[in-house]
């Protein structure tokens, strides 16, 4: 699982059947530092996130298994859970 900061919505008037009633998020992937980490991505949400939360998501197989309209589908991210505190160490 990776750490993301909802950054945006995603709104589609046209798309796959199993995407029917799900919410699209755009997020901000993050690394060990809550630090930006790469490009924002598209994400389904099954959490209920909205925007400026810290969610963790899972990306390829495994997001395409949390599809609550199968699992069978071209889906590569999924937020899975809303973070409610992160805490962690330095690393030296």
């Amino acid at each position: 699982m990776k750490l993301a900061k909802v950054i945006g919505r995603v709104v589609s008037t046209r798309k796959l059947p199993c995407f029917e009633g799900l919410k699209l998020l755009l997020v901000q992937p993050l690394d060990q530092k809550l630090q930006d980490s790469g490009p924002a991505i598209v994400a389904w949400d099954t959490a209920r996130a909205g925007e400026g939360d810290l969610v963790f998501f899972e990306s390829g197989k495994e997001a395409a298994q949390a599809n609550p309209n199968g699992w069978f589908n071209p889906g590569d991210a999924a937020i899975l859970g809303i973070v409610d505190s992160v805490d962690r160490e330095e690393m030296p």
